[in-house]
């Protein structure tokens, strides 16, 4: 059994490799790590690094027989996990170490509510009755900050935000009290107040239970406040490890100086005081119905939109920020006319809502979008060379086969991409390469305006960097005008000009970029300022309040 001078978890020597098409491609290269009560190690990398990989076979949930250990233990209070048997390890999973994954959404089931999905975990494990087991589910999601759980408990995962989809899950994961609990970039999709709150609850959560907490992130900031270990992780190998306050004063290996170094920065380019404005509207709404009964009667709206007034001068960048649900990329669709709407919008001095859809296609040349997604946004059937032409073939069709091709040619060079690869598939690109890609598409036909909606949240750090760089390049090269939709406040700082904070459908305030993060008015905006500063700026080990 474990004693207090023995590592609760200990990773001795682990690799993983993995077979397709007959040959074993080694992901994990003999990674060692040690885990004691009470504490919270970081696995630190960039995608691809192995941190998820490694994590994941410690419960040994990797995709067997196609993955295989070619070498190493996993050592769980002086039981080899690597080699125990499935009795073993159901005795394990969920009881003693528990997982929860980055994307709630496809992590709970859809088909079942919160009470079903936390009450199978307490019968299963501890064959709880129904009655015991909700009023031990409403204590878990009372504990994890679910506010009236009663209300919840019939709630299906559609019917929950980001957050308190998480939160549930961290709900089951604490079911079984386990003395490990493994978090795989539980933070990654969520608002940065809510990533706050999280980060918070994790730390009260590990204290209150004396957890040890195993935790995966390619965001350097919630590490530096929450781990009091670090491994640095690259090419599936530990690179750096050691105390957090050390690793982050006096970084040794490139690698980590590198991640350290990667934080988004700069400021927009400065817009001529002479700029006309690109776009407008006024008091725009989006109002989706609310119907019910068996007639579906209109019986309210969602006010997605309610009534928001905006301009946007050639060259410029407005930032528009908010929580999940504020209404802020149903905005950018409607002002690119891709969903209905009511209000007026004018670009370039013509008012786009008395388009007709053949002249509106016409315009759609002018007005271009970057999606969030890198993976879903590109077809896996179409190469990248037929990706980024396919909006010529529709804007330019009397183009010729050659000029189509150096057409894309050029824009993929502009972007960083090498042109000898155009004739290759999505997958075979790296994630900040497909947003390269993607920005590249709506770049080849030389646009005026580009919605960019949340399209660095799926990437890591130092990708981040360099694809706010490319913007504001591209930006200074062609003189575009940008509406920048995002939750990461950093990236915002460094891309807009002005800012506009959006809640529940409504602009609460907006302002120059430096007058919004510096001297906001507003208690919300105040509120998101201020969590974003704890995430920056909170002490190792501690969360700020």
């Amino acid at each position: 059994m474990n004693n207090n001078k023995t590592p609760l978890l200990q990773v001795e020597d682990l690799s993983v490799a993995f077979r397709q098409d007959g040959t074993e491609k080694l992901a994990v290269n003999k990674v060692s790590f040690s885990l004691n009560r009470g504490e919270t190690l970081a696995l630190v990398g960039e995608s691809g690094s192995g941190k998820s990989v490694s994590a994941l076979s410690v419960l040994k949930l990797l995709p067997y027989p196609s993955a295989s250990h070619p070498s190493g233990k996993v050592l769980f209070d002086g039981i080899d996990l690597l080699n125990a048997n499935d009795k073993l390890l159901r005795s394990v999973r969920g009881n003693r170490i528990s997982m929860i994954f980055q994307e709630p959404m496809s992590s709970l089931n859809p088909l079942h509510t919160v009470e079903q999905q936390i009450g199978e975990v307490l019968s299963i494990h501890h064959g709880m009755g129904e009655k015991q087991a909700r009023a031990r589910v409403l204590e878990l999601l009372e504990d994890v900050g679910i506010r009236e759980p009663e209300k919840r408990l019939k709630s299906y995962p559609h019917q929950l935000s980001g957050g308190q989809r998480q939160r549930v899950m961290i709900a089951m994961a604490l079911a079984n009290e386990p003395e490990i609990l493994i978090a795989d970039e539980p933070t990654t999709a969520l608002d940065v107040t809510v990533q706050a709150q999280i980060i918070e609850l994790l730390r009260a959560l590990q204290k209150s239970h004396n957890m040890a907490l195993l935790f995966i992130t390619h965001d350097l900031g919630i590490v530096e406040k929450l781990a009091d270990r670090v491994c640095v992780m690259t090419d599936g190998e530990i690179v750096e490890t050691g105390p957090t306050a050390e690793i982050f004063a006096n970084p040794q290996h490139r690698y980590t100086k590198h991640l350290l170094s990667s934080e988004p920065s700069g400021k927009a380019h400065p817009v001529a005081q002479d700029a006309p404005i690109l776009l407008e509207t006024e008091d725009l709404k989006v109002w989706f119905p609310i119907k019910r009964g068996f007639l579906r009667r209109t019986v309210g709206h969602i006010k997605a939109v309610d009534g928001i007034s905006l301009s946007i001068r050639a060259g410029e960048t407005l930032g528009i920020v908010g929580e999940s649900g504020s209404g802020k990329t149903t905005l950018g669709l409607a002002l690119l006319r891709m969903i209905s709407s009511d209000g007026p919008i004018v670009f370039q001095g013509k008012g786009l809502d008395q388009l007709d859809n053949k002249a509106m296609r016409d315009k759609r040349r002018d007005m271009q979008i970057v999606f969030q997604d890198p993976f879903g946004s590109l077809s896996p059937r179409m190469s990248i060379a037929q990706i980024v032409a396919e909006g010529l073939a529709i804007h330019a069709p009397d183009l010729s086969v050659e000029e189509r091709d150096a057409k894309v040619v050029q824009a993929l060079k502009e972007v960083g991409i090498d042109p000898e690869t155009r004739h290759r598939y999505p997958h075979e690109f790296s994630g900040g390469q497909r947003q390269r890609i993607s920005i590249a598409r709506a770049m080849v036909l030389e646009p005026s305006f580009v919605m960019l909606d949340e399209p660095t949240s799926a990437l890591d750090m130092s990708v981040q960097s360099q694809v706010v760089d490319l913007l504001r390049d591209l930006q200074a090269r062609h003189g575009l005008t940008y509406l920048f939709i995002s939750h990461d406040l950093k990236v915002v700082r460094a891309l807009s000009n002005r800012v506009m904070v959006m809640r529940q459908g409504k602009i609460i305030e907006q302002g120059d970029v430096e007058q919004i993060f510096d001297a906001p008015e507003t208690d919300y905006t105040k509120a998101l300022m201020a969590a974003a500063l704890r995430m920056e700026t909170a002490p190792t080990g501690v969360v700020a309040d």
